[in-house]
């Protein structure tokens, strides 16, 4: 093995997560600052938690929300064509008595 290629391997690394958690593991880095942990992980605690910098969820369950709100494509389309043609036939039947 070449000697001075690699880098230094530190036993006690404190890692600390955004949670407050610190754990020690061997690493070549002393310190590392981390977002989540087993601790505070949504699979390991079974709580959702959205970490969100970017509105990218939010984005989404508008986006969703109006697809289910209103319907489009040529069925639904249709569908509204043929009430506005009833109303307009029942409005001209009214006018005519």
């Amino acid at each position: 093995m070449k000697k001075a290629i690699h880098p230094n391997y530190t036993p006690n690394a404190k890692i600390t997560c955004a949670c407050g958690k610190v754990y020690e593991i061997g690493s070549t880095s002393p310190e590392i600052q981390i977002e989540l942990c087993a601790a505070c992980h949504p699979f390991y605690t079974g709580k959702q938690k959205i970490i969100d910098t970017a509105r990218r969820v939010e984005k989404f369950q508008e986006r969703a929300a109006l697809k289910t709100g209103a319907k489009t494509g040529k069925k639904a389309k249709a569908a509204k064509r043929s009430a506005q043609k009833v109303a307009k036939r029942e409005e001209k039947e009214k006018s005519e008595a």
